[in-house]
């Protein structure tokens, strides 16, 4: 099982969700997050804020990686929403966003959550995996489609010996 696997229970996984804007996509994260890991929705609400206004966590493409470090928080943990109607988020090629991975790491980041980062970078820029995440038709099914991602082998050069 990959790493986003590990963090993204179904419990976390919100399908079609009616957002007309990331501020309240975030809300519902937060909710989320505090039903489901007894974080307060106001400081999840706020590190996410705070990470936006450094700069868009849109990705282009119609994804967004918003991230936020959570002072007492002991491991990495992950949220996945996909709103209903694309949302602006500020993204590099200016497209609306409907695909949105949350992830909150300790305060203290480690070499796991760049990879962990780096993973999402990956799976979001594969094409047909959007496009499978758009189709989902429940958490499981979105679930199973980051269980069973795997990264695309890079082209295998022959060895001239």
């Amino acid at each position: 099982m990959n790493l986003i696997a590990k963090l993204l229970p179904e419990s976390h996984i919100l399908l079609d969700l009616e957002c007309a804007s990331k501020k309240r996509v975030f809300e519902q994260v937060g909710l989320l997050f505090e039903n489901q890991m007894h974080i307060a929705r106001s400081l999840c609400f706020d590190c996410l804020f705070a990470r936006e206004k450094l700069g868009s966590t849109g990705l282009g493409q119609g994804v967004a990686i918003p991230h936020g470090r959570i002072k007492g928080l002991k491991e990495a943990v992950g949220a996945f929403v996909r709103v209903r109607e694309p949302i602006a988020f500020d993204a590099p090629d200016n497209k609306p966003v409907r695909l949105i991975f949350v992830l909150l790491v300790p305060e203290r980041a480690t070499d796991q959550h760049l990879q962990i980062l780096s993973e999402l970078a990956q799976m979001f820029s594969d094409k047909s995996f959007r496009e499978k995440l758009l189709a989902a038709k429940t958490p499981h099914d979105v679930h199973l489609l980051f269980e069973n991602w795997e990264p695309h082998a890079p082209s295998q050069r022959s060895a001239a010996v």
